[in-house]
């Protein structure tokens, strides 16, 4: 029973991190400067051709919100062979993950302290599902294949909607 409760306030916590730091962001930019920001993020979704690798210390997560599902990659250092191997295991889906709406941001440098990697943590390599919500939904110490990530983000309630949008026959 407290591995369960451990689990629950271990993706609940992080989740309630990311909001009230996106609130305290929130309250202080004017509404014109907000969607200068937002439209910039859209141009640059709407080049990208495939799925769409950025770095954390030149993204603010905001832009995703409502849009897109997060894939977050972090490691200590660019040579992790566990960094190198998650993004390796997104590429080779790429297609399947551009059909979920998902973009990858990766950090592998703790030095410069990105704002996503003062609110996830990560103790060294970790990777996580932010929903279009803007909750972590996953978050894993160790590398997940391809297929493994779908299927979690299948799972959520955001993407079974859009599943029945698309194909109202499935109901």
């Amino acid at each position: 029973m407290t591995r369960i409760t451990a689990l629950v306030l271990a993706m609940v916590f992080p989740a309630g991190a990311i909001a009230s730091e996106a609130e305290e962001l929130l309250a202080g930019t004017p509404a014109s400067e907000l969607v200068q920001e937002a439209s910039a993020a859209e141009e640059m979704l709407a080049e990208a051709e495939g799925l769409l690798f950025m770095d954390a210390r030149e993204v603010d997560v905001r832009d995703f919100i409502w849009t897109h599902r997060i894939i977050v990659v972090m490691a200590n250092t660019p040579d992790d062979p566990q960094f190198t191997r998650q993004l390796e295991a997104l590429r080779d889906r790429e297609d399947e993950f551009v059909d979920r709406d998902a973009v990858v941001i990766f950090d592998a440098h703790p030095e410069d302290s990105s704002p996503l990697r003062q609110v996830m943590r990560p103790r060294a390599f970790m990777t996580a599902i932010i929903d279009k919500d803007g909750e972590v939904k996953a978050r894993r110490p160790a590398v997940r294949t391809g297929r493994e990530l779908m299927a979690v983000i299948d799972r959520f309630p955001t993407r079974r909607q859009e599943v029945l949008e698309r194909l109202p026959s499935g109901r």
